[in-house]
């Protein structure tokens, strides 16, 4: 047997479904975060920006001036050494000319070249590799200082290279060149400790970035959060939801804007509650008032049919016709005051332990349906019911059956076998069945769906109301039951009543 889930159950498991699908998407995209890794990200791209630049100035700034005091000062040393030297050298010579400008330039390398002979202020120093072929060249060719940054070793050394040339007029070049090695790495390690106190103080700027951005998006975010949860709370039926409006900027507007739909909501609300109030008690009003006319019309159409044999027969038809039209017409009254006592809440179970089984076969004899409907009832099922109440739900859904669908016509009774904490009736039939948009409002009220569903050729009753279907769902929702449809495996409509054998709420008179 089929057992539907109740919708109540659905629905919970389908909003704490959506709940955690939200609080994901919070964790992983949600605003704050975006707002926290935008704030760290912006930070810390300045910060990098910031050190790079720093660092670039930094030490574009010390070098030049370490270039322009090494250029000066050996231009200066060269110059006053040079004048007391004579020329041509040799080697004695130019090795105490180069030891006298390194002792007054702070002890730096010398090298002193003319033409074939190098001479150098330490002699234990290694030079090679130092003075390079451009700077050499360029000494040569030029009339003034010449300097450029080498590496040599890893390690970072500036050259200054100048030619000496005679103090006469046309100052020619002597043959004589000076190259002074000035050692780079206390600079360099300027600043990389520059570098390092940025970078190390990235980190906190980082934290700081992240508590800040923790603030800001908590200011930004809980009139979002408000009106969230005021929309959460619009959309379970609480019309009064409303957000405070604080200040007077874009979030304010949506809040205002929400209020004013939310207003205007229920006002609406309220319209159509008056109206549907109004709507529901004309039809009880109406109902009522009708039931003694039509019990006056009842009995003369009795008559009427009673003596009909006796009629002529145009007149025994019309009599006939009365009498059955009336009928209808008084079941129709019925139906209208039933639905309108559900809908004033006016509906209590009178319930009892009750033999399901007897109230199935009741039911069908009752109606004389006993020889049209094949029955596989378990026997022996009991359920604390209200019998009247189950009489008419399954008198609803078999009478559906007979007047809309094809024989043969089932009604099947059976326990839960696992827990036999409920029943199920199922009425099933064989005609052409009801399409899925038909399935969907079979339940509604004054819904029919005879464009899907032949009339059966034994059905006399005349048509339904379209009240049938919902009267058996609010009976059998008084009961804690539900009511389920299907297409059947071998066509037609299949209609589950599933009841609890014992009723859960409260019983009263």
């Amino acid at each position: 047997m089929r057992h539907t889930r109740g919708a109540t159950g659905t629905a919970d498991g389908a909003a704490a479904a959506r709940s955690a699908r939200r609080r994901s998407r919070r964790l992983v995209g949600g605003l704050r975060t975006r707002l926290v890794v935008t704030f760290v990200v912006v930070t810390l791209v300045s910060a990098v920006t910031a050190t790079t630049l720093a660092y670039r100035d930094a030490r574009t700034a010390v070098l030049r001036r370490t270039q322009d005091a090494a250029v000066n000062d050996v231009r200066t040393r060269v110059t006053a050494v040079a004048a007391d030297f004579d020329l041509p050298p040799d080697q004695r010579s130019l090795a105490r000319f180069a030891a006298k400008v390194s002792d007054g330039l702070g002890a730096r390398i010398v090298v002193a070249r003319h033409q074939d002979l190098a001479a150098v202020s330490d002699p234990l120093a290694d030079t090679q590799g130092l003075i390079t072929a451009e700077l050499r060249a360029a000494v040569r060719a030029g009339d003034g200082a010449r300097f450029q940054r080498v590496t040599w070793r890893d390690e970072p050394y500036l050259v200054v290279g100048m030619p000496v040339t005679y103090a006469d007029g046309d100052r020619r070049f002597s043959g004589l060149e000076v190259f002074a090695i000035t050692d780079l790495r206390a600079e360099r390690d300027d600043t990389a400790a520059l570098v390092d106190s940025v970078r190390a103080g990235i980190l906190p700027v980082m934290v700081l970035t992240a508590v800040l951005a923790l603030l800001a998006a908590r200011t930004v975010l809980r009139p979002v959060r408000q009106l969230g949860r005021a929309t959460r709370e619009l959309a379970k039926g609480d019309l009064g939801s409303r957000v405070p409006v604080k200040g007077h900027d874009e979030l304010a507007d949506l809040a205002e804007t929400f209020n004013d739909t939310a207003d205007a909501l229920q006002a609406s609300d309220a319209r159509l509650r008056e109206q549907e109030a109004k709507a529901r008690r004309f039809v009880a009003d109406v109902s009522h008032e009708l039931r003694t006319p039509l019990a006056a019309m009842t009995m003369v159409a009795t008559v009427l049919e009673e003596d009909a044999d006796q009629l002529p027969p145009d007149a025994a038809r019309a009599a006939r016709t009365v009498g059955r039209e009336t009928a209808r017409l008084s079941r129709l009254v019925e139906d209208l005051m039933e639905i309108s006592r559900f809908d004033a809440k006016a509906v209590r179970l009178n319930a009892a332990e009750t033999d399901l089984t007897d109230t199935v076969r009741a039911c069908l004899a009752l109606r004389g349906w006993t020889e049209r409907v094949e029955v596989r009832l378990e026997e022996g099922v009991r359920a604390v019911v209200d019998r009247r109440r189950v009489d008419v739900i399954v008198a609803n859904l078999v009478g559906n059956a007979l007047r809309h669908g094809a024989p043969p016509v089932t009604v099947t009774l059976d326990t839960d076998g696992a827990t036999r904490e409920w029943v199920t009736v199922e009425v099933a039939d064989h005609g052409p069945g009801l399409p899925p948009e038909a399935r969907e409002r079979v339940f509604d009220r004054f819904y029919k769906a005879d464009t899907a569903r032949t009339r059966s050729a034994a059905d006399t009753d005349g048509q339904g109301s379209g009240l049938g279907t919902a009267i058996a769902l609010e009976n059998a929702r008084l009961h804690g039951g539900t009511i389920d449809v299907a297409e059947g495996t071998e066509g037609g409509a299949v209609f589950t009543l599933r009841l609890p054998l014992r009723h859960t709420g409260e019983d009263a008179e």
